[in-house]
């Protein structure tokens, strides 16, 4: 049979190799399906492996060291000016990228899922056409679409050629440090980015719309981290857009609007970051009844289902948090549901993290959302100046704080910022699950000393701020 002619039938095709899509096809080879993943890369990962979160999240790793050196200054040890070489850096980088990518091909190979090289369109709601693949058609019972999403263009923005103007994925494919830079709004991923070009040595300055850095976090637990930015960042602008870009051979240059006026700035590159798209457009879900919403995500249900019984879709290319974690689960969901099982996305606490310095991590309700629903609430903070442990290590800028149902007492939300926030954050994500209320975490033994009495103090001010209303309705 000659190459591109092929005809293969599965019982399940995933479309889309990254988190959502690898976990997707690992449950349904478990669970005794004949499982293909289709991607466009050779090996599984998607963009989550080797455009996005890993090699950013390995970046960001080496800058932490780097303002640990500056912390051990006050502290009596003096380290020589570090000498940041930028090959070593990336070969670093790729080794742990391609550590993950052998250890997914191995779990591929333990589960029997064929991994097929190719790009996918539907001719119709059973079967695929493949691209630059060895097979030509792919027949299916069902399909799990997990095609994630791309970097949104600026809007009205001219096609650029110069190679200065980058989207996020461009930016972690350091060959070089600029030494101005300018980042386009303050997501997630500009504080990351910005971090981790800052801490090399790049001017970075950053312009957000809104009136705040990561609009939708609570205020108070920015704020020690915008506190870190302001010395970080060569300049942050709030309440301010870009009302045009010019690219040249030698530079970018930006007009913009800010609360003062007018005002041109030249930069060496700048990063457009302002948000994503989910990878819809090209699959031709015009020939099956998969339904999309204006902005292009696929529709689905709690069972991660489409309107077409035969096709399911998980990740980014749904309108849901655009997290790994969340793909995973939903991929695990999809896989559940086509073997026959019980299972739907039934999730209180979505851990979201950020992963500058310090961290910030939240989960469930944000004390805006709360008051944005009406939702009658008792608030929290502790302090980490007041911490034994963050004192030893001389971080003590964090934050530690509680939402809790006025009703019922039950713990909403919670949020940290600080050192480690990524783990700590775990013990409110499993409080909100179990339904706890502040009492449950006052009355568990924290370890002393460590970051985590933190959230032992804030439930105890909690317990004692509830017992006080009681008392008052009494």
């Amino acid at each position: 049979m000659v190459m591109g002619d092929m005809v293969m039938t599965v019982d399940v095709v995933v479309i889309g190799s990254g988190p959502g899509g690898y976990s997707a096809a690992f449950r349904a080879a478990e669970l005794g399906l004949d499982v293909a993943l289709v991607d466009p890369r050779p090996q599984p990962g998607g963009a989550y492996l080797y455009d996005g979160c890993i090699p950013s999240k390995a970046y960001l790793s080496l800058t932490q060291l780097l303002v640990d050196t500056q912390t051990a200054q006050s502290m009596g040890i003096d380290f020589a000016a570090p000498h940041i070489d930028l090959r070593q850096m990336i070969s670093w980088k790729t080794q742990v990228v391609d550590k993950i990518a052998e250890n997914l091909l191995s779990l591929s190979s333990e589960r029997g899922v064929q991994l097929i090289q190719g790009t996918a369109f539907f001719e119709n709601s059973t079967t695929l056409r493949l691209k630059d693949s060895e097979i030509a058609r792919l027949k299916f019972t069902h399909a799990i679409i997990a095609t994630g999403a791309f970097s949104r263009p600026f809007p009205g923005a001219p096609p650029f050629s110069h190679g200065r103007v980058m989207d996020t994925t461009e930016a972690l494919k350091l060959t070089e440090i600029p030494k101005t830079m300018l980042i386009t709004g303050g997501s997630t991923e500009s504080i990351e980015l910005g971090t981790i070009y800052a801490a090399l040595g790049c001017a970075v300055h950053i312009i957000e719309p809104g009136n705040q850095l990561l609009p939708g976090i609570d205020e108070d637990l920015v704020r020690p981290l915008a506190a870190g930015l302001d010395k970080l960042f060569k300049q942050i602008w709030l309440n301010t857009q870009i009302t045009k870009i010019t690219e040249t051979e030698k530079d970018v240059q930006v007009e913009i609007k800010t609360p003062h006026g007018t005002e041109y700035h030249n930069y060496d590159k700048i990063l457009i970051a302002v948000g994503r798209t989910p990878a819809s457009g090209e699959l031709g879900l015009e020939n099956t009844s998969v339904q999309v919403d204006e902005d292009g995500f696929i529709k689905t249900d709690s069972q991660q289902r489409t309107v077409d019984p035969h096709i399911f879709a998980v990740g980014d290319v749904t309108d849901s948090r655009m997290l790994a974690h969340t793909a995973i689960r939903e991929g695990n969901v999809a896989a559940e549901v086509i073997s026959g099982l019980p299972s739907a996305v039934d999730v209180r606490a979505i851990p979201q993290i950020i992963y500058t310095n310090p961290q910030v991590a939240w989960c469930g309700l944000t004390e805006a959302e709360a008051l944005q629903q009406q939702r009658a609430i008792n608030v929290e903070t502790c302090s980490w100046k007041d911490s034994v442990r963050a004192l030893t290590f001389g971080k003590t800028e964090g934050l530690t704080k509680i939402v809790v149902s006025q009703e019922s007492g039950r713990i909403l939300g919670a949020g940290i910022t600080g050192r480690g926030a990524e783990d700590l954050i775990a013990e409110w994500v499993l409080a909100i699950e179990m339904g706890a209320v502040a009492e449950d975490i006052a009355l568990c033994l924290h370890g002393h000393p460590t970051l985590s009495e933190t959230g032992g103090d804030a439930s105890k001010k909690l317990q004692e701020q509830q017992l006080d209303l009681s008392r008052k309705k009494s």
